[in-house]
């Protein structure tokens, strides 16, 4: 008792990006620009699809909940480690150890049920075209939102339970740039292999079974497409449904690597690596994927901006 007490009131040090890595400034400074323009890239994704009538559609309604994720995402780890930088600290309370924990959760898991739920609306819109409109419906879709935020909600308070009450009776410095599972269960004094179970029947419920779905939907989409006899009826749906497919493996790749393979055959660097680029690169990456390769939300913005040139 004494030990899950004295857990609760002494915080944790971060040992941040690379410890010891020369020319860290850089990388740094890096980051800092990333996430600049992960959060600059998806507000204004969120916003054209909110005020471009063509946009109001099922496909972008989702994709502006998945613009609202990656900028919750990235917002829930960067913050902190650019304070601990500029300001010379390494610090970080239990509860805001437990805060980044959840939110980092939270977040993740909304994003592979959401992207799982994206996969599916593809599928409709491709293979049933005739009843897309009534099968995705504005009931629908914001149930799918709703499930997605939820769903990953709940996964998280599992995980942000179970991880911080394992008492730490020996060194408090996280080898990580945040609070990341993993790197936590390394400071625990107790057993946690069955911990270490349960998060992998957990890596299998939200990150292979809606990794296989998804290539499931895509595999039918194929097939489908394959028989449209446009050209420009195929590469339209090729276009979008390969930039949804990119930003899928952009992120369950790297994530089912460090939740997937257990930790004797991974290195923290490695771990460090793609905690970056799911956390930090993804969310970047993800509205030029869809601006640069979707002709909508081109036309959508060049309109916003034609209307700013002439008001001016």
């Amino acid at each position: 008792m004494r030990k899950a007490n004295a857990t609760s009131v002494v915080g944790f040090t971060l040992l941040g990006l690379f410890p010891g890595m020369r020319h860290i400034e850089l990388l740094i400074g890096t980051i800092l620009l990333v996430y600049l323009v992960a959060i600059t890239g998806n507000t204004i994704l969120t916003l054209l699809i909110c005020v471009d009538p063509r946009l109001h559609s099922p496909m972008y309604f989702l994709l502006s909940q998945l613009s609202i994720m990656d900028i919750s995402l990235i917002s829930t780890t960067v913050p902190k480690m650019l304070t601990n930088f500029f300001s010379g600290t390494s610090g970080i309370s239990y509860i805001g150890c437990g805060t980044q924990v959840y939110f980092y959760f939270a977040l993740g898991g909304s994003e592979c049920i959401l992207l799982t739920l994206m996969a599916y609306d593809r599928y409709v819109a491709i293979c049933n075209p005739l009843r897309y409109m009534l099968i995705m419906n504005p009931t629908v879709c914001l149930q799918m939102a709703i499930v997605s935020w939820i769903g990953g909600a709940i996964n998280s308070v599992a995980h942000t339970t179970y991880t911080m009450h394992f008492p730490r009776c020996g060194s408090r410095e996280i080898h990580h740039f945040f609070c990341e599972l993993p790197s936590l269960l390394k400071l625990s004094c107790e057993d946690t292999s069955a911990y270490e179970k349960v998060v992998l029947v957990m890596g299998i419920l939200f990150l292979l079974i809606p990794f296989a779905l998804i290539l499931t939907s895509y595999t039918l989409i194929l097939l489908s497409v394959l028989h449209i006899h446009s050209s420009k009826g195929r590469n339209k749906a090729f276009t979008t449904c390969s930039s949804h497919l990119m930003v899928v493996l952009l992120y369950f790749g790297p994530t089912m690597f460090i939740y997937m393979i257990p930790s004797s055959f991974r290195t923290s660097e490695q771990d460090q690596g793609l905690s970056v680029f799911y956390t930090t690169l993804t969310p970047m990456l993800n509205p030029l994927i869809y601006s640069l390769r979707n002709k909508d939300v081109g036309e959508a913005l060049k309109k916003i901006l034609c209307k700013g040139f002439i008001i001016r």
